[in-house]
């Protein structure tokens, strides 16, 4: 619980740092990471179907989910930065980070 709780805390503020950034600069100009296209271009091709704008948390956080999102996020180890930390998501890209609209993945 504790390990999570500082994910959770760690997410919660990577989430205001990039709320504040692709609220302020056009997402299409803006590179977080050297590794973005990379990191990009491996997701495409794992999860070709995953629709992105608005998240299902069963695709996320289902067993046969978590055994694709395992081997994807392994392949960062060495290349970023807390690569295996949990995230927090928007389930509605449309939409605020709310209590409603964000899961921790």
């Amino acid at each position: 619980p504790r390990v999570e709780l500082a994910w959770a805390m760690k997410a919660h503020q990577h989430a205001q740092v990039y709320f504040n950034l692709i609220s302020s600069v056009d997402p299409k100009f803006l590179n977080l990471t050297k590794v973005d296209d990379q990191i990009y271009s491996e997701f495409r091709k794992t999860f070709q179907d995953l629709k992105i704008d608005v998240l299902d948390p069963e695709e996320l956080k289902s067993e046969p989910a978590k055994e694709k999102w395992r081997p994807f996020c392994l392949k960062f180890e060495g290349v970023v930065e807390d690569f295996n930390f949990g995230t927090l998501l928007r389930l509605d890209c449309s939409k605020d980070y709310t209590e409603e609209n964000s899961i921790f993945g």
